[in-house]
């Protein structure tokens, strides 16, 4: 009996060891402070970071009871209110990063006082299109947790944890239906599992892991296409689910987790596959016309509203796949130049993204 109990303090002690998996850990804000004044390049990047940090000192909360993007057409009075109260999440994720590059509490408190205006008024429902939209705040809590205690720690937390509750048990992941399997699944194993990272939840890690291998081999296919590809007919939707994914492999991988990038499903499928497959429309070597085949009403609809790119026949432009480039070289260095050639714009994340890179 001993020996188990000293077998599970073991355990336990080693997963509390699970920190700033989602954001950046110590070491790396410490690496970051020395980049932000180690080249002229990187010296400007940060002012410009740092005058909007301080710009947002004095903003007021603007919470919304709930996110409503999903199925909505541009334009639409609820997804306009959704998109405002929605600037929050960058808000608070820049206060709580520049606290923790400078020190200076004014950032942290205001930064905790827009993740309790959210934790006390949104109500999660269980659609991951929506909740994939909380990304920076599960990101400003992980970088600022430890400095939050008592009630303050208890009702972020709960939000959370009830956001990835109502994802788990969704009407929504039932077996039978299109959203358990598309993107919108993908979508929900990345926000139950960042939000599990955040709250070193266990349960959630080992929930969204088995979830992930299982996704892997019935959404990604051998030959690297995917079923969002198949039923969309646009690299759009491709971009749209492999984008979660990584940024769910590089958490695990960051926990000293599988690596989930190369991993191959028992159908020959993988992410590296899918990214690969992505690789010749990003360098312009193939071409796609977006949405020709979509079985998807939503997709004409938005189309018929006139929204820029859903026109049947658009041609796919590269620099769209940019956010999964962005994540795929975490894990293959090779694609850095192709990186380089189309992320032509110097960002402050660029910077971030780096040394996640470099700390692997």
């Amino acid at each position: 009996m001993r020996k188990f109990v000293i077998t599970v303090l073991i355990l336990v002690a080693s997963f509390s060891g699970f920190t700033q998996i989602v954001s950046l850990n110590q070491k790396e804000i410490s690496t970051l402070k020395l980049e932000n004044s180690s080249t002229e390049k990187n010296k400007k990047l940060y002012r410009s970071f740092e005058k909007l940090a301080s710009s947002f000192l004095f903003d007021q909360p603007n919470p919304i009871d709930t996110i409503r993007t999903e199925g909505l057409l541009k334009g639409n009075p609820k997804k306009i209110k959704t998109q405002q109260a929605l600037a929050d999440m960058n808000k608070m994720y820049t206060l709580a990063l520049q606290y923790r590059l400078t020190g200076n509490k004014q950032y942290l408190d205001k930064s905790l006082s827009l993740l309790i205006a959210w934790a006390k008024i949104n109500q999660p429902n269980g659609n991951p299109i929506d909740d994939t939209n909380l990304d920076k705040a599960v990101e400003a809590y992980d970088l600022i947790r430890n400095l939050i205690g008592g009630k303050d720690k208890s009702l972020i937390e709960k939000w959370l944890k009830e956001t990835a509750l109502a994802e788990i048990n969704s009407k929504r992941m039932q077996t039978g239906r299109g959203t358990a399997i598309n993107n919108w699944n993908a979508h929900r194993l990345k926000v139950v599992g960042e939000i599990g990272y955040a709250l070193n939840d266990k349960g959630l890690i080992d929930w969204t892991i088995e979830k992930l291998k299982q996704h892997i081999n019935i959404n990604l296919y051998a030959d690297g296409t995917s079923l969002d590809f198949k039923e969309r007919d646009a690299m759009h939707y491709h971009i749209y689910d492999l984008e979660p994914m990584l940024e769910l492999a590089i958490m695990i991988d960051r926990a000293k987790g599988e690596n989930f990038y190369t991993y191959q499903s028992g159908a020959g499928s993988s992410i590296q596959r899918s990214v690969d497959w992505l690789i010749p429309y990003m360098k312009g070597e193939k071409q796609h016309e977006e949405y020709v085949h979509t079985t998807v009403k939503f997709d004409r609809d938005r189309a018929k509203n006139n929204e820029p790119g859903f026109a049947p026949g658009t041609l796919f432009e590269p620099k769209l796949a940019l956010p999964v480039l962005r994540l795929s070289v975490y894990f293959d260095r090779g694609q850095t130049d192709l990186l380089n050639t189309l992320d032509e714009n110097a960002s402050f994340q660029q910077l971030i993204d780096q040394i996640k890179r470099e700390s692997k």
